[in-house]
């Protein structure tokens, strides 16, 4: 990977892909170029004119530009953020199809043009589709990258440090599984600092509950579809969780993030991609923290990866 050059290709400029290319010009030297590609090329332009013209602003000194699929042969990254909307009465099966065959129309330009870089899927269901670009791309796992948990994540440590009173930057927390409802927050795993909130919650001395924390995860699960009733849809915290994982590829930070990446083993389980814990650095992948779950977050776990493979194992790729 060349990671002097820093170059990003997008492809997708609706709002997602947008807000991701936003944030990437307001919080600067993540990357130094970023290319737009999109199905409606004139959009493509419009909106690399727009940031362009903001630049002077920002703390960023990139280059921006609108181009084509043979700009991607020396990528360090490529985030895909295109997709279809589903139509009423369409099964999510019928969807997910349909949202393989844009898949196969880009993901087939983008190596044919030389990239040797790195995959980060954005589109949901993120897990599925993040797997279907595995596929029809044959890059090595540690190369195909979803945001996955990302964003639940952050979601989560926001509310439980408005619970606790405490910068939710010294909440260790994670949600994991699918993006999606089978989603779950480990409890067993969620530090305040180095110390365990089950045992806070344990303390007589204060009026934390463990039926607050329930009520927690289920806004963290239902989020997404409350943002979507009152604005339609939701862009951009998963725009600030695209940039933040390409900054931790491109600073070869050894991040953990919740992305969703290939199980190999972990967990007992292998094939599907799903939001873990993961090390993320310059070349991808590079390891998946394996949390000591319980019998029951086993269980949890478990039948979220049954959810995955069962509509995986129901495409035709």
């Amino acid at each position: 990977m060349n990671t002097d050059k820093r170059k990003v290709v997008l492809i997708g400029t609706g709002m997602v892909g947008m807000s991701f290319a936003y944030a990437l010009v307001n919080q600067g030297g993540i990357c130094n170029e970023l290319v737009l590609i999109d199905v409606n090329k004139e959009r493509a332009n419009g909106e690399a004119m727009d940031l362009n013209h903001g630049l002077a602003f920002a703390k960023s000194n990139m280059r921006i530009y609108a181009g084509d699929y043979h700009d991607c042969k020396d990528a360090d990254i490529i985030v895909i953020a295109a997709g279809v909307a589903q139509k009423e009465g369409e099964s999510r099966l019928d969807l997910l199809q349909r949202n393989t065959e844009v898949f196969r129309s880009i993901i087939t330009p983008v190596v044919k043009s030389g990239f040797d870089g790195i995959f980060l899927v954005a589109t949901n269901p993120v897990d599925i589709m993040t797997r279907v670009t595995y596929e029809l791309s044959r890059f090595g796992a540690s190369r195909v990258i979803g945001t996955g948990t990302s964003l639940d994540t952050a979601r989560l440590r926001y509310l439980l440090g408005d619970y606790f009173t405490v910068d939710p930057k010294n909440i260790h927390a994670y949600v994991i599984g699918e993006h999606g409802d089978s989603e779950f927050v480990p409890l067993s795993q969620v530090m305040l600092a180095t110390k365990p909130v089950l045992t806070i919650l344990e303390d007589d001395r204060n009026n934390y509950c463990r039926k607050d924390m329930e009520r927690i995860e289920e806004q963290v699960r239902t989020a997404a579809y409350k943002i979507i009733e009152a604005k339609r849809a939701t862009y951009y915290g998963i725009g600030m969780a695209l940039a933040r994982i390409v900054k931790a590829i491109l600073g070869d930070e050894n991040s953990v993030l919740t992305v969703s990446a290939k199980l190999c083993g972990e967990y007992g389980e292998r094939h599907v991609f799903i939001g873990v814990p993961t090390i993320i650095g310059r070349n991808g992948v590079k390891e998946i923290v394996e949390l000591d779950l319980t019998d029951e977050e086993k269980e949890k776990f478990s039948k979220s990866v049954q959810l995955l493979d069962e509509y995986f194992e129901g495409l035709k790729l």
